[in-house]
């Protein structure tokens, strides 16, 4: 006899097709729900809505109100459930529907969900992924385009990654939810229906999820960024191109742990280095970044390490995010002043 989870598995489909980038998550999610019974997905409107962004859309209807569960406005009570599902042997995947309402649950990520494996010296896990949408460009209104990352990043205990292609949303979201570790999943909403080609046979390990990835090989300068700048960069190094100036891109995939080894080699090339981020530069992950890249390769630095990323302001009005988020402009200037040195 054909189980359902067996049934289901035949229908999940193969080969290569072009997906959005929230396609791609959604893709990833039934995978992960086929392939284990103990992953769920909570959120809210997640269910028949299919969450705000339409990224769990027909899951519930495949999978049930059991396994994709619409809750109550309560993100605090969301992250304290997943919690307890952890540590009966489930694999919750929570949804928070924008950037700016996490924090009502910051309580229960950093002082319980990120301490519970140390604290129990790994007997105790905490599978539970954290799936955000955040960063700009939608033209939201307040609380719905912020850029937390960094608040997360300085947090022991929780992986930090972040998407920036339809292919790699696809596979790191199931690799985070196999992941022992509690992992907060940015989603770059700004990116959302942009489009790629994706392997839907792709092995899932933990390539994605740990390592940087060079996207664009060049000689002249390294660009560093993650999530929806990295599009930013690529536009960027094709500008600098134009100039004369060959520049390397780097897409960090995890915000933390950094993958510091493959920063480093591309900087020890090129000699500059350029970090982009859209949360705010003060104490961002671009510091971070910045004195890792010093201390490493100071003695092949030709200039120092710049940064391009939000001011220090809270997000502002629509009509002005535009000016505040990283612009291509913004990143030549930034090459411009490292030529200069």
């Amino acid at each position: 006899m054909t189980t359902t989870a067996e049934r289901r598995e035949t229908t999940m489909p193969s080969g290569t097709r072009t997906l959005t980038l929230a396609k791609a998550i959604n893709e990833g999610l039934r995978r992960a729900l086929a392939n284990d019974p103990k992953v769920l997905l909570m959120g809210e409107d997640i269910g028949p809505l299919g969450g705000v962004f339409r990224v769990t859309d027909g899951l519930q209807e495949e999978f049930g109100e059991d396994r994709v569960v619409d809750t109550p406005l309560a993100e605090s009570g969301i992250l304290g459930t997943a919690i307890g599902l952890a540590l009966r042997g489930y694999r919750p995947v929570c949804e928070i529907q924008f950037d700016g309402f996490v924090f009502p649950a910051f309580n229960q990520i950093t002082t319980q969900l990120a301490k519970l494996r140390y604290r129990s010296r790994g007997a105790v896990g905490a599978p539970v992924v954290v799936r955000i949408p955040y960063g700009g460009g939608i033209g939201a209104v307040e609380h719905h385009s912020e850029s937390p990352e960094a608040l997360f990043a300085h947090t022991p205990g929780l992986r930090i990654v972040t998407p920036a292609t339809p292919q790699d949303a696809y596979t790191m979201i199931q690799e985070a939810i196999t992941s022992p570790d509690p992992v907060i999943f940015f989603e770059p909403k700004g990116r959302y229906w942009s489009k790629g080609e994706v392997d839907l046979d792709a092995p899932v390990g933990s390539a994605t999820l740990n390592a940087a990835k060079v996207v664009r090989a060049g000689t002249d300068v390294t660009l560093v960024a993650y999530g929806p700048t990295v599009a930013t960069a690529l536009k960027s190094a094709e500008a600098l191109e134009v100039e004369g100036r060959s520049a390397e891109v780097v897409d960090l995939r995890a915000i933390s742990p950094i993958d510091t080894a493959t920063i480093v080699d591309s900087v020890r090339k090129t000699g500059r280095c350029v970090v982009i981020h859209e949360a705010p530069m003060y104490f961002g992950a671009g510091a971070e970044i910045a004195a890792r890249v010093t201390e490493e390769c100071f003695y092949s630095l030709e200039a120092p390490v710049l940064r391009v990323g939000g001011f220090h302001i809270p997000y502002p009005v629509a009509k002005l995010e535009h000016d505040y988020l990283p612009s291509v402009d913004r990143v030549l200037d930034a090459v411009d002043r490292a030529f200069a040195h």
